[in-house]
C-alpha cells in the first residue's frame, strides 16, 4: 500500500474554528459588502466577479444594488458561491490589514502543520473560501504565519466539494497518487467524495462530543491523534 506523501485539508471545522467564521468573516463581510460593492465597482477583479454572481444567478441585467441584495442574500443563506467567496476575500484583506482579527487555528492543527511539513510531507488546501482568501487567513493566523507549510490551495473553481471529481482533479495538479494523498475534513460526505476518487481520508470531529459511534472513516479530535505514517 502506498504510503502518505500529501495532506490535503479542509479549514473550517478542521483547522479553524466553525464559530471564527460564522460569527466573525461573515458579518464583518455583511456589513461591509454594500460600501465595497459602490465604491470598488469600477476596478477590473470586482467588475469580473460581480458580473459571475449575476451570471450564477441568471440575471441578464442588474442593478448595483440587486447585485448587493443578491450578494447579501447568498451570505445568509452560506451559499458556496465562487464569486461570494471571492468577494468576501477580498473584504477580509482589507480587515486583516487593518488588524481588526486574526485568523482562528486550533492550537493542534498548528502544530500538526508543522510537523508535517518538517517531516517532508507536502500540505495543501481545499476549502469552498477562495484561495486568496485561504492564503489570508494561513497568513494572520493567531499562531502566526503559515503560508510557508503549504504547497498549494484550491478553492470550488476546482470543483465542489462533495464530488470525486473534484479530488481526482486536485490529485492530478498536485502530481501525487490519490492513495498517496490523506484529505482531512469535518464534512462527511467531503471525505466520502475523496474516497471515491482513490484518497485516505480522516473526520475531524471537534465538536466536544468525540467521534460517532459509526463515523465511516479513520476519526480523529485533534490533528495530535493523527500519524499520516499508519495509513
Amino acid at each position: 500500500m502506498a504510503s502518505i506523501r500529501a495532506i490535503l485539508t479542509d479549514i473550517e471545522g478542521t483547522t479553524s474554528s466553525i464559530s471564527f467564521v460564522k460569527d466573525v468573516l461573515f458579518p464583518y463581510a455583511r456589513k461591509r459588502l454594500p460600501a465595497f460593492v459602490v465604491t470598488h465597482a469600477d476596478k477590473p477583479d470586482v467588475q469580473h466577479w460581480l458580473h459571475e454572481a449575476a451570471r450564477e444567478a441568471g440575471l441578464v441585467s442588474a442593478s448595483e444594488q440587486e447585485i448587493i441584495d443578491l450578494l447579501i442574500g447568498w451570505i445568509d443563506a452560506d451559499r458556496k458561491s465562487t464569486a461570494l467567496k471571492a468577494l468576501q476575500g477580498m473584504i477580509w484583506a482589507d480587515g486583516y490589514a487593518e488588524a481588526d482579527f486574526r485568523a482562528h487555528i486550533y492550537p493542534d492543527a498548528a502544530r500538526g502543520l508543522q510537523k508535517w511539513a518538517a517531516a517532508g510531507l507536502h500540505l495543501y488546501v481545499y476549502s469552498s473560501g477562495s484561495v486568496p482568501a485561504q492564503k489570508l487567513l494561513f497568513g494572520n493566523t493567531e499562531a502566526g504565519d503559515l503560508t510557508r507549510f503549504f504547497s498549494g490551495y484550491f478553492d470550488t473553481e476546482t470543483g465542489p466539494k462533495r464530488e470525486p471529481e473534484s479530488y481526482a482533479r486536485i490529485a492530478a495538479a498536485i502530481a501525487f497518487a490519490p492513495a498517496e494523498t490523506l484529505f482531512l475534513s469535518d464534512v462527511v460526505e467531503e471525505l466520502d467524495a475523496a474516497r471515491a476518487a482513490g484518497m485516505r481520508t480522516v473526520l475531524l470531529a471537534r465538536d466536544g462530543d468525540g467521534c460517532p459511534a459509526d463515523p465511516g472513516h479513520p476519526c480523529a479530535t485533534s490533528f495530535d491523534a493523527i500519524d499520516p505514517s499508519a495509513f
